[in-house]
């Protein structure tokens, strides 16, 4: 189930959405999107630097939550088995959802259960990546996001543009004239205690009524049948102790074995998300107990193509990520598109390897060229996900896909290629080439020796650079006339 389209709306569904060159060329034009995106990469890149720069044993700590992650990937279905076991033992309730179509439906059946009209939410990146909102937005229930940066984007009718800073494409003065506007505070300022007070009291109410939650989670503990969440504003420990239902919906990759290997994991998530030492706010739970938080809760566990990114070995480190955002913000390519160019949920270099796999090369097949291959991710990831090594894996199969396609014969840049390998086989036709080239080229290039600007497919290349016009003498005659002289 997809939402439509609004106007001037980003539409975060691979299935939907534009391919990366064409949604980017139309943010490369919002300079104050690129700005804003800019500044907030380089604050949070900054604090990580120098948080990272005091642990000694950062690239230990590094090397622990990789081999924790690849343990799990190798044993994750003994894993899940034992978190459903321990979970129900607590009181909980384990669902498992083959995909986003059977995990809304799953979602639906417990909210109809329940009689809800209204619902909660906190720490829900999985549930944009179902399309949950819009499915029980349509069986008549309202969904109201917690987080502040998702308030942002609800009232501003926005998409999430970063995976741990929803709201990073935005700035306080967008910010002001959102709240102002839907929550009726005309007199509001842009200070950022008066607009998260103004959050404040508009949540409170929702937290105080509304019965019924739905969070995701960062972590799954096998061995308590634990639910872990980490956030920064306190919501999140509303949404979790108020509610008398709370449903979780947790991919099968976020299962780790102990509550032990949380000194590992918490250290690494923390520094490369935020940049702080610690998360302010670290929530674990375990099933039910009478008289002390929610009375019911469930647990969906979500497929949703994982279990085919598993069974490949070289493309299995993709789910080895725990959502930290660091790729994000070291990303050249990401700091000048910011993450609605991405078309999903996924942004940056993790949605270009994620996103690609979960829609099965189906949709979303221009992602992984979304990289300049930097390593910058690699050097950042702090579970050390090789993703450079992924993207060329899946450049690979695009490649292959396409060239079992008919229409590839009318390609601009498949008929290129084919051209240019005609020329290039043969010194004349080389030549030939050259000559002509130097010739048509010459009404476009300016006295200073540089083509600012071609027509047609042409004009992709100078929109953003200028080429250098063919010199006078090629090099072939300059090495010709260097051997008679001698």
């Amino acid at each position: 189930m997809s939402h439509p389209a609004n106007e001037g709306h980003p539409v975060l569904d691979p299935v939907l959405a534009a391919p990366f060159p064409q949604a980017a060329f139309t943010v490369l034009r919002n300079t104050q999107l690129r700005k804003n995106v800019a500044h907030a990469t380089d604050v949070i890149q900054g604090k990580r630097n120098r948080l990272v720069a005091e642990k000694t044993d950062w690239q230990e700590l590094r090397s622990a939550a990789s081999a924790l992650r690849t343990h799990v990937l190798e044993n994750l279905g003994h894993y899940l088995e034992q978190f459903e076991e321990r979970c129900t033992a607590a009181g909980g309730v384990v669902h498992w959802a083959k995909d986003a179509a059977e995990a809304r439906a799953i979602f639906l059946d417990i909210l109809r259960q329940e009689q809800a009209s209204d619902v909660i939410k906190i720490k829900t990146m999985t549930s944009a990546e179902i399309q949950l909102n819009p499915a029980i937005e349509a069986a008549g229930i309202k969904a109201f996001e917690t987080d502040l940066a998702e308030i942002i984007l609800q009232l501003g009718d926005d998409e999430p543009s970063h995976i741990v800073v929803p709201a990073l494409h935005v700035n306080r003065t967008q910010v002001r004239e959102i709240f102002a506007r839907k929550m009726n505070l005309p007199e509001l300022s842009d200070d950022p205690k008066e607009l998260t007070n103004a959050a404040r009291t508009f949540l409170r109410e929702k937290f105080l009524r509304v019965p019924t939650a739905i969070s995701g989670a960062n972590f799954l503990i096998a061995e308590t049948g634990s639910v872990v969440i980490v956030e920064s504003e306190g919501n999140g420990r509303m949404c979790l102790t108020l509610p008398k239902t709370m449903i979780t919906l947790a991919g099968i990759e976020k299962v780790i074995p102990r509550f032990q290997d949380l000194e590992v994991m918490l250290q690494v998530l923390a520094r490369s998300a935020t940049g702080e030492r610690m998360n302010p706010y670290s929530s674990l739970w375990t099933g039910v107990t009478p008289g002390d938080g929610p009375q019911r809760f469930h647990v969906v566990l979500l497929d949703n193509g994982r279990s085919d990114i598993l069974a490949r070995r070289g493309e299995r480190q993709t789910l080895k990520c725990i959502r930290c955002g660091a790729c994000q913000n070291t990303c050249p390519v990401y700091r000048q598109t910011g993450g609605h160019a991405y078309g999903s949920p996924y942004a940056g270099p993790i949605g270009a390897i994620l996103t690609p796999q979960l829609m099965h090369l189906e949709h979303a097949q221009t992602l992984p060229y979304a990289s300049s291959l930097c390593g910058a991710c690699y050097e950042v990831c702090p579970v050390k996900i090789n993703i450079p090594e992924v993207l060329i894996d899946l450049r690979a199969q695009v490649t292959d896909k396409e060239r079992e396609e008919e229409r590839r014969f009318f390609d601009p840049m498949y008929l290129g290629m084919r051209i240019a390998n005609f020329i290039f086989a043969s010194a004349g036709r080389f030549r030939l080439a050259q000559w002509m080239g130097r010739l048509g080229l010459r009404l476009f290039t300016r006295k200073d020796g540089w083509i600012h600007s071609l027509p047609s497919l042409g004009a992709r290349w100078t929109m953003t650079r200028d080429l250098r016009g063919l010199p006078d003498e090629t090099f072939r005659r300059w090495w010709a006339a260097r051997d008679r002289k001698d």
